[in-house]
């Protein structure tokens, strides 16, 4: 990656790709998720999904996102182009290109065009986090519960736009190694905006070792049935210290956050694999097939069934999708 900051976003191939479908379609493609996912309605039910909504000025993406619970995971968004309104009212307020957006689970989400912008082009990445990231997570300044990073930086815009478009591009495949640099990818996005975060405030929160030594002996084998009493022996607390000190820092029980890594490694497997849902049930701590689908289901809101019959229908189109564009996803001035 070279540190060139000069590129026309208007010539990004993904864009115009984009334009060019809704063009010819007077309603979201249910089988296009480059498409589909710029429309109400769409599940967001795997563990990444990235993207571009390329909003013009009375075009079909043209309306605002409202919903008034948010969603499961979490969303970051960079501004590309144009303006963005976020909010109305005593708390609204626009973003312009480079600044970014975290919305965490169940945060209000009301977002369009901005009023007297003739677009609001924006990449967006919606993930479930990883053990680690919560320091990351957690931006000086919110509003209504949604963060905002303001920076002008031409340099740090095109490195952070750089690492978007990697994380889109490497999301569409269906192998775990491409899933895990997107992942990568993404965790450079929020390294780099915690760090400049932090450079701004200069009060970086550092979360207790024995918390990050909890989170490493449950994600090291997610199939081992390990109860709160055996993890806090672990690391030498009480269960009630350790559950005290996990909730503060991870924001959840310890049961819950290992349910959640279970399922979130189930939805990998499902994604990419043939296995059948009984043996991923054990493979992933639960002995009752059926106790893994209700826990799938509470996390996910759709059985490991149907959510394999989902990503079956949808993985020949994105890899056909996939073949048809270009090698680096990048802008012309941004992939020489």
């Amino acid at each position: 990656m070279d540190e060139r900051s000069d590129f026309d976003p208007s010539q990004d191939p993904q864009v115009n790709r984009i334009i060019s479908k809704l063009a010819y379609s007077s309603s979201p493609p249910e089988d296009d998720a480059e498409v589909a996912s710029l429309f109400p309605g769409f599940r967001f039910d795997v563990r990444l999904v990235a993207g571009i909504t390329p909003i013009e000025k009375d075009g079909p993406l043209d309306f605002f996102v409202d919903r008034p619970n948010g969603m499961r995971g979490w969303i970051v968004n960079l501004t590309v182009d144009g303006t963005g309104q976020v909010f109305d009212g005593d708390t609204g307020f626009t973003v312009g290109p480079g600044d970014l957006l975290m919305f965490p689970p169940e945060a209000r989400h009301f977002y369009g065009r901005a009023e007297g912008s003739q677009k609001w082009w924006h990449r967006w990445i919606y993930f479930q986090p990883r053990a680690f990231w919560k320091p990351w997570l957690d931006w000086s300044t919110q509003v209504d519960g949604v963060h905002l990073l303001r920076h002008r930086d031409e340099g740090k815009f095109s490195e952070i736009f750089r690492l978007f478009v990697g994380v889109d591009r490497w999301s569409h495949r269906d192998d775990a190694l491409s899933l895990d640099l997107a992942f990568n990818r993404l965790e450079h996005i929020l390294l780099s905006c915690a760090r400049l975060d932090r450079d701004a405030r200069n009060s970086p929160e550092v979360v207790d070792e024995r918390v990050l030594a909890a989170c490493t002996l449950i994600s090291q084998d997610l199939a081992r049935p390990i109860g709160v009493r055996e993890v806090a022996d672990h690391v030498c607390l009480s269960p009630s210290r350790l559950s005290s000190l996990f909730r503060k820092f991870m924001g959840v029980g310890v049961v819950q956050w290992r349910d959640a890594q279970r399922v979130q490694y189930a939805m990998q497997m499902l994604r990419i694999s043939n296995v059948p849902i009984k043996s991923l049930s054990q493979m992933v701590g639960y002995d009752d097939p059926l106790y893994f689908s209700r826990v799938f289901s509470r996390h996910t809101g759709m059985s490991p069934r149907h959510f394999r019959e989902r990503h079956t229908e949808i993985l020949p189109t994105l890899q056909t999708e996939m073949a048809a564009t270009d090698v680096s996803g990048l802008p012309p001035s941004l992939a020489e």
